[in-house]
């Protein structure tokens, strides 16, 4: 990145965030939440942040570890009238939320499921990093990643069967 400002940063990145968000909330207004938190987290240690190899794994990771802190604690949701200001467009996302068969097998699993399968096989991170991520033990990791995608594939297998 030729600029190091975090402004850039956001601006450059949120796209990918926001989709990284949506995989692991499946929700809209709770990926925009995630992003927000995270991105503020980040823009408070800034400084420090662009000095590693990897600001926007820093970012990412702060969103597993939100997402791992809200499993633990009740929700305590505040409805407002309308929101303060309107969401992030994304093409690529759009697609994906289209194909209603992805959309509803992936929606399917369980909030911690779902995050140790993205982080295994989008954010490729090993099975000890993903355990640390989410405060759970490593053996935690395995078996909820090989029910997710005994689940995945039952789900694919059955949306085989129906439409084809």
């Amino acid at each position: 990145m030729d600029d190091p400002t975090f402004e850039r940063f956001a601006a450059q990145r949120l796209p990918a965030l926001y989709r990284y968000a949506m995989v692991l909330t499946q929700n809209r207004h709770d990926a925009e939440d995630l992003v927000q938190e995270a991105l503020t987290r980040a823009g408070l240690r800034w400084n420090a942040i662009r000095r590693k190899d990897d600001p926007e794994g820093y970012v990412r990771t702060a969103m597993v570890r939100i997402m791992a802190n809200r499993w633990r604690r009740p929700k305590r949701e505040v409805s407002v009238s309308a929101p303060p200001e309107p969401g992030a467009e994304d093409m690529g996302l759009e697609r994906l939320l289209d194909d209603d068969g992805i959309r509803s097998i992936i929606a399917g699993l369980p909030p911690r499921m779902r995050a140790v399968l993205v982080l295994r096989y989008v954010e490729e991170r090993s099975d000890e990093e993903i355990a640390r991520l989410l405060g759970c033990s490593r053996g935690t990791v395995k078996s909820q990643a090989s029910r997710g995608l005994a689940r995945l594939r039952e789900a694919v297998k059955t949306e085989e069967i129906e439409h084809g």
